[in-house]
């Protein structure tokens, strides 16, 4: 079986000060993420989008197959013609596809099927896995997709923070219309709608707070001898 050409890593390194302000500067900046939900329809300069959404393509995958698409609307009309079939869904879901736990959970951050902020943000960022590649008419099997993907995501969504920009996870369900209203590829599936840009001047989010350190992470360590 023929292997492929290895080249040497070239990854940086920093002395154990250093490791430790960036560590604790990247936390800091990331505890400051929040899903927030009233948006701003200032404009995005176009590059900085394309700069995040090739940094969420770095993320690691299956086989290195990188099963994923981004597609980016700025277009009114398409992201009207999303708004209006993610409401028809998100509509159903809360008059009766969701439980009764479900929606009660939701009631802390206010939501209901009325989504603005499809048309208002500057750019979505629709998401699609593929679970399999079509080369010269063929398909061609993708590993760990769902892992893969969700991977680039998070990669993604740290890019926009990082950035000075707000992101909402939108997963309106079931989420077909993306595929139908973008013209997507059959061998492709909608994972994930993003509305990305500036927040609104009046922008709010819910008084919650994050699980701390003894809720999430646990230590293993060897026992120190005496």
């Amino acid at each position: 079986m023929e292997q492929e050409s290895f080249i040497p890593y070239q990854g940086v390194r920093y002395g154990k000060a250093e490791m430790l302000r960036r560590s604790r500067e990247f936390r800091q900046n990331m505890s400051k993420r929040r899903s927030v939900r009233q948006f701003s329809d200032k404009p995005v300069p176009k590059e900085v989008i394309e700069n995040i959404v090739m940094a969420a393509a770095s993320a690691p995958s299956g086989a290195h197959k990188q099963p994923w698409s981004f597609c980016v609307v700025s277009d009114l009309e398409l992201k009207s013609k999303i708004r209006e079939a993610a409401e028809k869904e998100e509509y159903e879901n809360y008059h009766g596809r969701m439980s009764e736990e479900w929606l009660e959970d939701l009631k802390a951050f206010g939501t209901d099927w009325h989504k603005p902020f499809l048309e208002t943000a500057p750019y979505l960022i629709v998401v699609f896995k593929k679970p399999y590649d079509l080369i010269d008419g063929e398909r061609h099997k993708n590993y760990y997709v769902n892992e893969s993907v969700g991977l680039a995501c998070g990669f993604l969504l740290a890019a926009i923070h990082y950035s000075g920009l707000i992101a909402l996870t939108h997963t309106p369900s079931p989420m077909n219309f993306l595929q139908e209203i973008l013209e997507r590829p059959k061998n492709e599936r909608p994972f994930l709608l993003i509305p990305v840009g500036y927040p609104a001047m009046e922008a709010e989010v819910p008084d919650l707070r994050r699980k701390d350190a003894s809720e999430v992470l646990f230590y293993y360590e060897a026992k120190k001898e005496e």
